[in-house]
C-alpha cells in the first residue's frame, strides 16, 4: 500500500481534519483517531446500532480508522498522547487555537517532544490574525467568507447555503497535500513541521479565477441573473420533460452547432456572429433558445449537443447519480463494512490508482474501541477508573 507503515494520529471532529486522515487510511496509513469521552460531534448523526448499523456520515470520514478515547485536560490523557505522538508520522488536528494552547498541545509546545512529527492544524480563519480563535463551519469560513457565496448567488436571489461537508472535503484535500510535502521534505530532513490550512484559504483558492481577476483588475465577476448574462446559449435550459440541461460552450464556435442543432440557422442568418455586444439581442435570442429546448427532450437534447461537440451535462440527482454508469466507471463508490458484519456503499474517495486497490480497511471504530489495543502497542496503560 501506497502509505504502509505511515502512524497518522488525528484528533479532530466534524469533516475537514477527519476527511484528510481518512483518505491516508485508504491509502494504507495506520491512523488513530482520538476523541474526547463523549465523541466526534456527528456520532450523533444516524447513530451506528445493531438496528441501524453503518452511520453513513461518521463512516464516510473515518473508515478504516482506529479509535481511541482520551481526555487530555486530564494529566493523564495528556501523557497518553504526548506517548502516542513521539511513536506517529503525522497528527492532524482542527481543535480551536487556545484550546490547544490550555492543553499544551499546540505546535510549539509539542515540536521539540516529537521533532519528527508532521503536524496538521485545520482551523476556520488561520491561525493568525484578530478571528484565529474564531469557531467555523465550511458553510461560514469556506463558503460565506471567503466571497464563494457572493460570486455564486445572483444579486437577485435570496442567499443559500452550500451542502454540508462541501467546503470542508476541499479542505481535507489541501490540507493532504500539504501533509505530503512535508512528508517527502522530512526525508531529508528528518524532521517535521507545522503544517496549516483553514477554510477561508482553502475557499479563496477555489475561488481562484474570480479571485485573481479581482486583485489584478479590482473587478468583481459575479454570477449574474439569467437575464443579464452575455451568452444566449450558455447556462441551464429546461426541457421537455422538465429536466435541466447544462451549456458551457469553449467558445465562439460553439454558437453555430448548437443553434443549428436546435433548429434556428435564420438567426444566423439574421445576426451573424454571437451577439455578446448588444444585451438586447442576447436576450431576444435566449427567448427563442429556451423555446426551442423546451421542445426536445433531455435525452434529445444531449445527443443534439453531442453531436456538435459542445460541453454539456445533465442536471442529475443522487437518485440518478447512484446508478450512473459512468460514475461506476469512474469509481465514484466503494462498499464500506459495518461494526456488525455487514457493507453499505458510500461515496468513494476521489484518487483512484489503476491497478492498486484501495479503499475502507474496515468499518468506522466505535468509541473507543481500539484504546487498549493502541496504548498497549507504546507500553502506556491508562489508571483504573474509579468505582
Amino acid at each position: 500500500m501506497l502509505l504502509q507503515g505511515l502512524k497518522v494520529v488525528e484528533m479532530s471532529t466534524w469533516v475537514a481534519a477527519p476527511g484528510c486522515a481518512a483518505i491516508m487510511a485508504e491509502w494504507g496509513a495506520d491512523v488513530i483517531k482520538v476523541e474526547a469521552p463523549e465523541g466526534d460531534a456527528i456520532r450523533r448523526f444516524y447513530p451506528d446500532t445493531p438496528e441501524s448499523p453503518g452511520n453513513p456520515i461518521f463512516s464516510m470520514e473515518n473508515r478504516g480508522k482506529r479509535g481511541v478515547v482520551l481526555d487530555v485536560y486530564s494529566d493523564e490523557g495528556r501523557a497518553a498522547l504526548i506517548a502516542l505522538l513521539k511513536t506517529a508520522d503525522v497528527f492532524v488536528t482542527n481543535l480551536r487555537v487556545g484550546a490547544l494552547k490550555r492543553t499544551r498541545l499546540d505546535y510549539e509546545s509539542l515540536k521539540d517532544e516529537a521533532p519528527q512529527l508532521v503536524y496538521a492544524c485545520v482551523t476556520g480563519f488561520g491561525l493568525e490574525g484578530p478571528e484565529a480563535e474564531r469557531p467555523a463551519f465550511d458553510l461560514t469560513g469556506f463558503w460565506t467568507r471567503s466571497g464563494i457565496a457572493a460570486s455564486t448567488i445572483p444579486p437577485d436571489q435570496e442567499p443559500f447555503t452550500c451542502r454540508p461537508g462541501f467546503g470542508d472535503h476541499v479542505t481535507a484535500l489541501a490540507t493532504l497535500t500539504g501533509v505530503l510535502a512535508a512528508l517527502h521534505e522530512r526525508q531529508s530532513t528528518g524532521k517535521g513541521r507545522l503544517v496549516e490550512a483553514s477554510l477561508l484559504r482553502t475557499g479563496f483558492y477555489a475561488l481562484g479565477w474570480d479571485a485573481s481577476i479581482h486583485l489584478r483588475y479590482g473587478e468583481a465577476t459575479t454570477a449574474q441573473p439569467r437575464r443579464e448574462r452575455p451568452s444566449a446559449i450558455s447556462g441551464y435550459f429546461r426541457t421537455a420533460d422538465d429536466r435541466y440541461v447544462c451549456v458551457a460552450p469553449r467558445g465562439p464556435t460553439c454558437f453555430p452547432g448548437v443553434i443549428k442543432g436546435l433548429g434556428l440557422e435564420s438567426v444566423i442568418e439574421e445576426i451573424g456572429a454571437p451577439p455578446y455586444g448588444d444585451l438586447e439581442i442576447t436576450r431576444s435570442l435566449r427567448a427563442k433558445v429556451d423555446a426551442a429546448f423546451a421542445k426536445l427532450t433531455l435525452d434529445e437534447a444531449g445527443e443534439m449537443l453531442t453531436r456538435a461537440d459542445v460541453i454539456w451535462a445533465p442536471m442529475a440527482t443522487l437518485d440518478e447519480v447512484a446508478i450512473d454508469p459512468q460514475a461506476r466507471a469512474a469509481g465514484c463508490f466503494v462498499v464500506t463494512p459495518d461494526q456488525w458484519g455487514g457493507a453499505f456503499e458510500g461515496p468513494a474517495t476521489p484518487i483512484r490508482f489503476p491497478g492498486l486497490d484501495v479503499g475502507p480497511r474496515g468499518p468506522a471504530p466505535l468509541l473507543g474501541q481500539h484504546t487498549a489495543e493502541v496504548l498497549a502497542e507504546i507500553g502506556f496503560a491508562l489508571a483504573p477508573a474509579a468505582e
